[in-house]
C-alpha cells in the first residue's frame, strides 16, 4: 500500500512518535523527504530539515524559498488560523495536502453507534479566526474545536487537494510520552483505585506504527475529505488494564466510580468510537485493536517488543 513512486514530500513537525515513524516509513518506500520544524531535534539521516516558525508567514515562506512538493503532510495544525496560513503559503507549492486531525473533533457526538465521518462535515463548521487561538490555556481547552475549525478552513480552499485524518486515541512504543498506561501499571502495582465514570464509556485505538502507516498510504492516494483512522473493536478502561496487569505481578485492578470529578485517563463520560468503513472502502483495512494491545502495552512499559 505504498506510494506508487518517488515523490517529494513535506512534513511538518514529525520530531517525536507519529511524526518520526511516519518519516522512517516515507524513507524507507524511498521517498525524498524534508521536515519543517522549530529544530528542536535534529531530522534523520537523508532528510532535509527546513527551520521556521508555521504560525510566521514570512517565516515559513523564507525557509520553504522555492522549493515545490507532491504532498504535505501536516502534523501540527490546531487552529484556523495556521490552516488559512498554510493555504496562503502552500497555493502553488503542493498538489496534496494532507492534515493530522483527531477523534476530538467528534466531541459533541454522544452515542453508542461508531461515528463516521458525515457526523462532523468540514463544510458546515462555523470558523471563528479572532478567537483567542494564540493563547495556549484558550488553545489546549478548545483543541476539538480548532482541529474542527482548521478542517473546515482547508476544506474551503481550492489550491490544493486535501484530505483529514482523524486520529483515534494512539497507543503503543518505548517512546510514548503521555504516561497514560503507566499512570495505570501504578495504581494497578499499589493497589491505589483507578477513577473512572459512573457511566464509563468505550473509545477506540490506534497503534502508532498503525497510523505511521496509514498517514504514509494515504499522502500516496488522492481521495479527499475526512477520514476516520482508528483499529477495530472499541476497548474499555477494563481492557485496558486488564492487558497491563499482565505485566504488573500479582496486580490487580480496582475501580472507583465517580459521578463528578476528575478521573483516569482513557476513561471517558461519552463514547469515542470511530466507524473506520471509509477506509476500508478506499483500501486501507486496519487491524483489531485486541490483536496488537499486548503488545502496545509491552512497549509501552518497557516489558518487551
Amino acid at each position: 500500500m505504498a506510494m506508487k513512486k518517488p515523490v517529494e514530500v513535506l512534513v511538518i513537525g514529525g520530531n517525536r512518535y507519529v511524526g518520526k515513524r511516519l518519516i522512517a516509513r516515507l524513507l524507507g518506500e524511498g521517498h525524498r523527504v524534508t521536515v519543517l520544524n522549530r529544530g528542536s531535534l535534529p531530522p534523520p539521516a537523508g532528510v532535509e530539515q527546513l527551520l521556521a516558525d508555521r504560525d510566521d508567514e514570512r517565516s515559513l515562506t523564507g525557509a520553504l524559498g522555492p522549493r515545490v512538493f507532491d504532498v504535505v503532510v501536516d502534523q501540527v495544525c490546531y487552529t484556523p488560523r495556521q490552516a488559512a496560513i498554510a493555504r496562503r503559503v502552500f497555493s502553488g507549492r503542493t498538489r496534496r495536502y494532507v492534515m493530522t486531525s483527531t477523534v476530538e473533533v467528534y466531541e459533541y457526538e454522544d452515542s453508542p453507534a461508531l461515528v463516521r465521518e458525515e457526523a462532523v462535515d468540514p463544510f458546515t463548521v462555523a470558523v471563528d479566526p479572532g478567537l483567542p487561538w494564540d493563547d495556549p490555556a484558550f488553545l489546549e481547552s478548545r483543541y476539538g474545536e480548532g482541529k474542527r475549525q482548521a478542517e473546515a478552513v482547508l476544506a474551503a480552499g481550492g489550491e490544493f487537494a486535501s484530505t483529514v485524518v482523524r486520529v483515534a486515541h494512539v497507543l503503543g512504543g518505548h517512546d510514548d510520552f503521555t504516561g497514560r498506561l503507566a499512570h495505570y501499571a501504578e495504581r494497578i502495582r499499589t493497589g491505589e483505585p483507578i477513577a473512572v465514570p459512573a457511566r464509563n464509556q468505550p473509545a477506540t485505538y490506534v497503534h502508532v506504527e498503525e497510523i505511521a502507516r496509514f498517514l504514509a498510504w494515504t499522502a500516496g492516494e488522492d481521495f479527499t475529505g475526512p477520514v476516520n483512522a482508528a483499529s477495530g473493536g472499541p476497548l474499555t478502561t477494563e481492557d485496558l488494564c486488564e492487558a497491563v496487569a499482565a505485566h504488573v505481578p500479582g496486580g490487580r485492578a480496582v475501580f472507583r466510580p465517580v459521578e463528578v470529578g476528575e478521573v483516569s485517563p482513557f476513561s471517558f463520560r461519552r463514547s469515542y468510537g470511530m466507524d473506520n468503513a471509509r477506509a476500508a472502502r478506499l483500501g486501507y483495512t486496519f487491524p483489531d485493536a485486541r490483536q496488537w494491545l499486548p503488545r502496545a502495552v509491552a512497549e509501552t512499559l518497557g516489558k518487551g517488543a
